[in-house]
């Protein structure tokens, strides 16, 4: 992220917090106050709806007293407990509830035993009453019966012939989910029986509302809409039975929030307009000499050399001391490494020719394998770096040498294959000695793989073509031609053009072609100055 915008975001966004979180108090402030009146509302409806049932309890009360004491009724019932199993004492029974429902137009009248199981009872259907089959239901004395998926409301009294109480006589009505004015759910157990909300199944609105247990308030959210819940305290129904009222509290609330939300809108626009021009202009002025002094020194990092600044770079008092600063220590760290790379460059000289120094036959081995190495790296085209970086690693390619004995280097005569295995540890060697020096870890390919083969025959990897770093590949040609023009206590040296002859018959298979062929093509006279390229064109 550029500086400027990470200052313009410095400067904005704390003020867009602020208004952000304010708008977000303001709006729970208003959602409370709306669920406050929803759930005010909600009792209301339930203290409403409780006193009409409270009425129509009581006249079913008063009705059933009055038809208790009906005489017929009661014969027939004594019948009916005399011949349990007897059609025409229960059809008796049936007829009696019938022309009575009918009377006083209810959905419902039965007569239960003392046991609560349904003796004889009719019901209304498709507007018709007919006989109620109620096999294995028990009914209580109040509260809801469910009868062919539908809910009754019950109200009971008992039935008693002098000291002996026959039975129960229960009156019911359909349980009417449209008289509530919003949205009903009947739970029984915790299970879903009846909905009033459109558009929903029971399985849906049981899975939305599995949370609502007990009789405290609870939120629902229902495809997408939000609701308040309370149990409707003002009517008991008994034996698990639980009614629960809705309320949307969003279309409540959105009138109100919209109204807000306009409001706040258009005093937020104008707040952060005047942020924005002000937050524009204050990072303008911190960050534009910022990103002059930044983009300084990305100049210095792909130069490798650290530029000093103007004094005058900005108006504002710290950057220009920040500058002051930087511009002291530019000239110091650049006084700081042209010493160092002076003393880095003696060094890796004294330790050449201190391994050169153990045998008079290699003396100066190094230095020469140096100057061709870097010979060829300019013949090859490559960068200025690079080609310093092969000079310098062919310098220190046989380092390693120090850590083996000088009987094995000095000896007269053909080392043992035991003795060769030994030698063959010095790149090895040379590459623990030189990684833990940081400076020379970039030399470490070229000290650790001179002598890795092209075909993979060489040592100590085995590595093969181009998986061996280009440096050590020409190091490699280097170091074998000045090995073979070099006389042995064992052999005379061979001529300029027997070595040259050597390498291209071990092109391919040695050495690496290229680096071979730029290496034949030389002019050893001219300080071998060819550029590669054009010995390759003329190939």
């Amino acid at each position: 992220m550029r500086l400027r915008t990470r200052a313009f975001l410095c400067c904005f966004v704390p003020f867009a917090l602020l208004l952000a979180g304010s708008f977000w108090v303001i709006q729970n402030r208003v959602q409370s106050k709306v669920r406050e009146g929803v759930r005010t509302s909600l009792l209301d409806n339930d203290k409403a709806v409780a006193r009409v049932r409270s009425k129509s309890e009581l006249q079913n009360s008063r009705f059933l007293r009055v038809v208790g004491e009906n005489a017929a009724l009661k014969a027939g019932i004594q019948l009916l407990l005399s011949y349990p199993s007897n059609p025409e004492a229960k059809r008796t029974v049936e007829d009696q509830l019938r022309e009575l429902c009918e009377h006083m137009g209810f959905d419902l009248l039965m007569v239960s035993g003392t046991e609560g199981g349904p003796l004889a009872g009719v019901l209304r259907a498709g507007g018709r009453l007919q006989p109620l089959d109620a096999n294995g239901a028990t009914v209580s004395r109040s509260g809801l019966l469910l009868l062919n998926g539908l809910a009754y409301q019950i109200a009971s009294v008992p039935i008693d012939q002098d000291d002996e109480n026959l039975g129960t006589l229960s009156v019911g009505e359909i349980f009417d989910f449209s008289e509530f004015t919003t949205p009903t759910v009947l739970f029984r157990n915790g299970h879903v029986l009846k909905s009033s909300i459109a558009g929903s199944g029971l399985g849906e609105v049981e899975a939305a509302m599995s949370h609502c247990s007990g009789i405290g308030e609870c939120n629902v959210r229902l495809h997408g809409v939000n609701y308040v819940s309370l149990p409707m305290q003002g009517i008991s129904f008994g034996d698990g039975y639980l009614l629960r009222s809705l309320q949307n509290l969003d279309s409540a609330a959105g009138p109100v929030q919209r109204v807000i939300q306009g409001m706040f809108g258009s005093v937020a626009l104008g707040a952060v307009l005047v942020a924005l021009l002000f937050s524009v202009a204050s990072s303008g002025s911190i960050v534009q000499p910022i990103n002059e002094v930044i983009s300084r020194l990305k100049e210095a990092e792909k130069t490798g050399t650290l530029v000093e600044f103007q004094t005058n770079i900005s108006p504002v008092r710290e950057i220009r001391g920040l500058t002051e600063s930087f511009n002291r220590a530019a000239v110091a760290i650049r006084e700081g490494r042209e010493k160092l790379n002076l003393a880095y460059v003696e060094f890796v000289q004294s330790l050449a020719s201190a391994l050169d120094a153990r045998d008079r036959y290699t003396a100066g081995h190094s230095g020469r394998v140096s100057e061709l190495s870097r010979s060829v790296a300019r013949a090859m085209g490559l960068e200025t770096e690079a080609v310093e970086r092969v000079r310098v690693g062919a310098m220190l390619h046989d380092i390693g040498k120090i850590g083996v004995a000088d009987s094995l280097l000095q000896k007269p005569g053909r080392l043992t294959a035991e003795e060769f295995a030994l030698v063959q540890k010095h790149p090895e060697i040379g590459r623990r000695i030189l990684e833990r020096v940081q400076g020379f870890r970039q030399f470490l390919p070229a000290v650790e793989l001179h002598h890795e083969n092209w075909d993979g025959s060489g040592y100590p990897h085995g590595q093969a073509g181009e998986a061996t770093p280009l440096d050590a590949r020409i190091i490699h040609v280097a170091d074998a031609y000045d090995a073979m023009t070099t006389d042995r206590p064992y052999r005379r040296g061979m001529t300029h053009e027997e070595a040259l002859s050597a390498l291209r018959e071990n092109a391919g298979t040695q050495f690496d072609p290229s680096v071979v062929r730029c290496f034949t093509r030389l002019d050893f006279a001219e300080a071998l100055a060819m550029e590669c390229s054009l010995i390759e064109a003329e190939a």
